[in-house]
């Protein structure tokens, strides 16, 4: 899909034999070789494929080539389901037009498509990429939020429950082991985040430092804003990194500690069990010249052999407080 963007206006098109006069953004979704030989013919600007998009290194997600700037940076799509994934987006950046190319559908992009319409003084190349990076960092914002906020209910489940009514129920192996999910697929997501605002961080100081000449003040300063937002960001999102390995490392060491006391359980159980056991081996032989055969207090004797048997290393696990 091709979608243009002109400064009283936006129109979507896939078979004009022009562009339009005024245009400041040209938006490709899963483009076609055909519109990418459109827009490539018209504005003078190479479009990138999914593959050098998808390139990690620096110096393909940041290139300066005869004054145009290309730029790509990864974007959670789907960010509301539980399929969330990255996709790449390329942002390419003239003096007079931004060219975004994306495979996935990005609600972010469509929210700046919403606000290039309402407020004119963003109608140029560098306002929509300034307030399409102002929207990926909040974003990132808003998500880091939900996963931080995700988590303080996880650490007062874990640490805070009721001793008295809940602990049970809440450190019992399948609550630890939904608690274990739960805090798993938030690194998962946290990670996404992550990999979005290490690409974000390296692109408003490179087209800063090249750029420089044609973007005008205003939006030099929120781009430096940004970069801020970015650093902060970061910092939150390693506070929270820190915290999901925190819960992580406690989840696990009470489903060990669960796993400790079925042993220490187990053990106990066979060891009070060995002495009775021994007992009534020995009764049992039915040897002849056995005194106890023909005594009238041998039955009652062996069976408080075999219960007194069993009672005192009870009472000695017991006094060690292993029990």
């Amino acid at each position: 899909m091709l979608q243009v963007y002109r400064d009283t206006g936006s129109f979507l098109t896939n078979s004009s034999t022009e562009l339009p006069g005024s245009i400041i953004w040209i938006d490709l979704l899963n483009p076609t070789e055909h519109e990418k030989e459109f827009v490539q013919s018209r504005t003078g600007v190479r479009i990138p494929s999914i593959e050098t998009l998808s390139e990690i290194e620096s110096s393909s997600r940041l290139i300066l080539e005869r004054g145009t700037i290309y730029l790509s940076t990864p974007v959670v799509a789907q960010a509301d389901s539980v399929q969330a994934f990255l996709s790449p987006l390329g942002l390419i950046l003239t003096q007079n037009v931004l060219v975004t190319v994306r495979f996935e559908k990005f609600t972010v992009v469509d929210a700046v498509g919403e606000r290039i319409h309402a407020d004119e003084t963003l109608r140029s190349s560098t306002g929509v990429f300034t307030t399409l990076l102002e929207a990926l960092v909040d974003r990132g914002a808003d998500v880091l939020e939900q996963l931080g906020a995700e988590l303080d209910t996880v650490s007062r489940t874990l640490f805070r429950g009721n001793p008295s009514e809940r602990e049970h129920a809440v450190r019992s192996n399948a609550a630890l082991r939904r608690l274990l999910s739960q805090v798993g697929a938030t690194g998962d997501r946290l990670s996404l985040a992550r990999d979005v605002l290490l690409g974000l961080s390296r692109i408003a100081p490179f087209v800063i430092s090249t750029g420089h000449k044609w973007i005008v003040p205003e939006f030099e300063v929120r781009l430096g804003a940004v970069s801020k937002d970015i650093a902060s960001l970061n910092d939150y999102e390693g506070h929270v990194s820190n915290k999901v390995q925190l819960l992580l490392d406690a989840i696990l060491g009470f489903i060990t500690i669960e796993q400790n006391d079925l042993f220490k359980v187990l053990t106990i159980v066979s060891v009070v069990g060995i002495p009775p056991t021994v007992v009534a081996g020995i009764y049992g032989m039915n040897f002849k010249l056995m005194p106890e055969l023909s005594w009238e207090w041998g039955y009652p004797f062996g069976l408080g052999m075999i219960v007194l048997s069993a009672l005192i290393p009870f009472l000695w696990f017991k006094w060690r407080g292993w029990i």
